[in-house]
């Protein structure tokens, strides 16, 4: 099992109301799975930095979760199907590292 974080981008004509289900029934891939959902940020609505599908604006959610990675495919893949959803990015957090930076050395002429 593996720590995930997935950004979600939600058509903004859905009612906040049907935010949640709609997150509900795509994660139900990862608990039948034996993942976990270890949380759910809703964000609320938010200005896009570029228009997608000519709206300017989309209701964002971060979901962590722990999961097997064939499972988080199958979860990416149904999420793109569905066109309440504008965009996902799925990433695992511990793979974001700093590389140390080579000394550079300068030669005078």
């Amino acid at each position: 099992m593996r720590k995930y974080e997935v950004m979600v981008i939600i058509d903004p004509d859905i009612d906040d109301r049907q935010v949640q289900p709609t997150l509900d029934q795509h994660l139900a891939v990862i608990t039948k799975g034996g993942g976990t959902v270890d949380n759910i940020d809703i964000w609320g609505r938010r200005r896009l930095a570029y228009e997608i599908n000519k709206k300017p604006e989309g209701i964002y959610a971060v979901i962590d979760l722990t999961a097997e990675p064939a499972d988080v495919k199958e979860l990416e893949r149904l999420m793109t199907i569905n066109e309440a959803i504008v965009r996902t990015k799925v990433i695992r957090p511990e793979e974001r590292r700093v590389e140390p930076r080579k000394s550079e050395s300068r030669t005078e002429a």
